[in-house]
């Protein structure tokens, strides 16, 4: 007797009419037309079953604080960080772990059900890496919860910031963290590059910095970052995040760089939500997108994944923990308006993004964790196009939540009244 047997379902590679078998929380068998004994069935009526969705850039210690202690008029990059310094004092672990539960919650009601967060590990309280690493333990029944030390203030323009960032890792956050642009100099922004890196390699541990987040094409700290990921042999274990300066580089340079970052193994995430709305805001017109070049990264065999950043917080005053609106909005930012480069941005928030996180027991094959998606869409390209609603969320075979379908009842004169959930005409 299985524990779930989920059948009639399309998966992203495009085979229809597929059954899952789920048996202890793993998925024991997927064949097309499978029939058998079980718990629980559900028919999945030809829609779309994918693997659980993965956001691998997120700042949580932050999220659902906007408007604390005030809005960030310019939008800038550089007065959400001025904010954020100006709420750290007001912080309260309980506030914090709030605020975090909550959006948890609206995580898995959208199929999120793994998130990398960034945590601020310059304030000498650790106040919030402590809070996040209760809410890990929390969630841990129904969300995997990645931690990163994030020196937000830089890690040597803080005093004591190396120090505040090995006691994060001591307490048991899981990946360093770093943000070389805001060093005071360029060298100063290499030389952290350096110090976490070799910091990774003695602990073996992840690497995940902001890097290069500015529309400043000689910040380039990601041609520092994958030589030294290199240079300690930390293929497959470092990640770039936003990477946005790449977007304003001449063509000669990332000609070069490109190749660079492919041969280090250095994973790129992308948050193009985040990256379109704080780049950009110094120019006048024509106005940069900021994001990276993400097709051409791709191109290069780069690990690229897009993640959601920031939902509602001193940086962006929207979001809600849908990474479908994240993958909409990168589809259009980098133009991926093709079939295969639409199809690329839905793996940019499922396996790349999982790729990044390390997950185990990810995907839709035996032997993989039973944690999957039901989404009235019939293919991942209509899933972005409608950002489609989560009609099911399992994880580990046990169900999460449940969303209604997406109807509109039509009373069109002169036409009887119908219903319709704007299935694909292609």
């Amino acid at each position: 007797m299985l524990d779930l047997l989920v059948h009639n379902a399309t998966l992203p590679d495009g085979r229809s009419g597929m059954s899952i078998a789920v048996q202890d929380g793993r998925i024991a068998e997927v064949a097309a037309g499978l029939d058998a004994p079980a718990h629980d069935k559900c028919d999945a009526q030809g829609l779309l079953v994918a693997p659980h969705f993965v956001d691998p850039h997120f700042h949580m210690d932050a999220t659902l604080s906007y408007g604390l202690p005030r809005v960030n008029e310019s939008g800038t990059l550089l007065e959400g960080i001025a904010l954020w310094g100006e709420l750290k004092p007001l912080l309260t672990a309980e506030a914090l772990i709030e605020r975090a539960l909550a959006y948890c919650d609206w995580a898995v009601a959208k199929g999120l059900l793994a998130i990398r967060s960034h945590v601020d590990t310059s304030d000498p309280s650790l106040l919030a890496v402590d809070a996040l690493l209760e809410v890990k333990k929390r969630v841990a029944p129904y969300l995997t919860l990645q931690l990163v030390a994030f020196p937000q203030d830089g890690v040597l323009r803080t005093p004591g910031g190396v120090d505040n960032l090995k006691r994060a890792l001591d307490k048991g956050v899981d990946v360093v963290g770093g943000i070389p642009h805001f060093e005071r100099t360029m060298a100063d922004g290499a030389a952290s590059v350096k110090l976490l890196c070799e910091l990774a390699a003695e602990r073996a541990l992840p690497v995940d910095m902001h890097c290069d987040e500015s529309d400043d094409p000689l910040s380039r700290h990601i041609e520092t970052l994958a030589f030294e990921a290199q240079r300690l042999g930390l293929q497959g274990r470092v990640t770039g995040s936003h990477c946005t300066s790449m977007h304003s580089m001449d063509n000669y340079y990332a000609s070069k760089l490109l190749p660079l970052v492919a041969e280090a193994g250095v994973a790129v995430v992308a948050n193009p939500l985040i990256n379109i709305t704080l780049q950009g805001r110094h120019d006048t017109y024509p106005k940069r997108r900021g994001m990276t070049r993400v097709p051409e990264l791709m191109a290069q065999g780069v690990n690229v994944a897009f993640g959601h950043d920031c939902v509602m917080d001193p940086w962006y005053g929207m979001g809600s923990g849908d990474m479908l609106e994240v993958a909409h909005m990168g589809l259009h930012v980098a133009q991926m308006t093709s079939q295969q480069g639409m199809r690329q941005c839905f793996d940019a928030v499922t396996l790349n993004a999982a790729k990044v996180f390390g997950l185990e027991g990810y995907g839709l094959d035996a032997g993989c964790d039973a944690s999957f998606v039901l989404l009235q869409a019939r293919d991942p390209v209509e899933a972005i196009r409608l950002r489609a609603p989560r009609l099911k969320v399992w994880r580990k075979g046990r169900l999460l939540a449940e969303t209604p379908a997406a109807t509109a009842a039509l009373q069109l004169p002169g036409r009887p009244a119908s219903t319709s959930w704007m299935p694909s005409t292609r």
